[in-house]
């Protein structure tokens, strides 16, 4: 299994620089892979202390061309930890503070009428923010649906449509949206059609003791940490790639599917607490993303297969907004993380199929 070569940027002279031949097996590639990974978690380290597993998931939806929806109640660093991403990855940043009183054309650009000297007057189109390679969309449920909807096709296909013209987005281009789940008056919740575009939708919930305790020390002194760009959106491109080359068998198709199917309170599959807890469950994208999100784990930790475990560790990011709750599981205090949890216990994995030998 061939990957695309990868063109590393050398780092300082403290850290050791990695080999770059012309031609290396994909082990070799995988373990330059970790490597990055490793570095940008030490930049990240010295700014955002904790959240190891959040920030492990927005790396495997970042080299799966994935947008990620992070969750939690005010001062937990969400868009301290996305704008810090930005510096330690060399390539374009933009910040969009959504407010009741934002347009669309304030997301994708505007066209406006310019006159030269001689008189003439042209149509002139300006980008909006959108036009990034890592969009920050803070406060995203702030905003009116109309506004919300902006973002929908640059999700899906990576491109703006104003007027009769189409313009590409930047490659890469991921869009990073916040939100505050306590905040009630004056909040928009995303359509579900809007929810199903982000590959994962990321809780961050408060901070150990001692991490805590590391916060208060860190922040309280006045001292700025200085960070180092790791990766360029030319290296992130051929991550990509390298990432979607991973293998997946059929064995972890069948599964990913199953626990896909197991969601739906309609099929036949589903367990008996889905049918009575859930009016509707995950569609077929959702299968594509466990195994997308798979992929990147296994490349991360410089596997060559996704494994069981992968898909596992991607279910509740993954299903967790892509799953209805009723009544009943409300009343029960069933949330959809407990049936997330409850379904990756009891979905049974695929029979291996036994290999019989030719006969003589």
């Amino acid at each position: 299994m061939s990957a695309p070569p990868i063109q590393p940027i050398q780092p300082p002279a403290q850290q050791p620089a990695v080999p770059n031949t012309k031609s290396r097996d994909l082990g070799d590639i995988l373990q330059e892979f970790g490597q990055h990974c490793r570095l940008m978690q030490d930049e990240l380290g010295k700014v955002i202390i904790g959240q190891s597993d959040v920030i492990r998931q927005i790396f495997a939806a970042v080299f799966t061309r994935g947008h990620i929806l992070l969750e939690g109640v005010p001062g937990l660093a969400k868009t301290l930890m996305v704008s810090t991403i930005a510096q330690i990855l060399d390539i374009d940043f933009k910040r969009i503070q959504f407010t009741p009183d934002l347009m669309p054309s304030d997301i994708t650009g505007t066209t406006v009428l310019d006159e030269d000297d001689n008189g003439k007057r042209n149509f002139r189109f300006v980008k909006g923010p959108v036009f990034t390679n890592i969009l920050l969309a803070d406060e995203i449920n702030r905003t009116p649906p109309k506004t919300q909807a902006a973002l929908l096709q640059a999700m899906q296909e990576r491109e703006v449509t104003v007027g009769q013209t189409t313009y590409q987005l930047p490659d890469p281009f991921f869009t990073i949206a916040t939100q505050n789940p306590i905040e009630q008056e004056g909040t928009y919740p995303l359509p579900e059609a809007q929810l199903d575009r982000f590959m994962f939708n990321i809780k961050i919930d408060y901070p150990s003791l001692n991490e805590e305790e590391r916060i208060l020390s860190a922040t309280t002194r006045g001292e700025k940490a200085e960070l180092r760009k790791i990766l360029s959106g030319k290296l992130i491109v051929n991550l990509q790639k390298l990432v979607g080359k991973v293998a997946v068998s059929q064995y972890i198709i069948q599964y990913a599917a199953r626990l896909v199917r197991a969601t739906r309170p309609k099929d036949e599959s589903s367990p008996k607490f889905v049918q009575e807890l859930v009016d509707w469950g995950a569609g077929p994208r959702a299968g594509q993303f466990l195994i997308h999100g798979g992929k990147a784990l296994a490349a991360m930790d410089g596997r060559f297969s996704v494994s069981i475990d992968d898909i596992r560790s991607c279910a509740v990011p993954v299903l967790r907004h892509r799953i209805s709750t009723n009544f009943q599981s409300q009343a029960e205090g069933m949330t959809n993380v407990d049936i997330i949890n409850r379904l990756v216990k009891e979905v049974s994995t695929p029979p291996i199929e036994k290999f019989e030998p030719a006969a003589q």
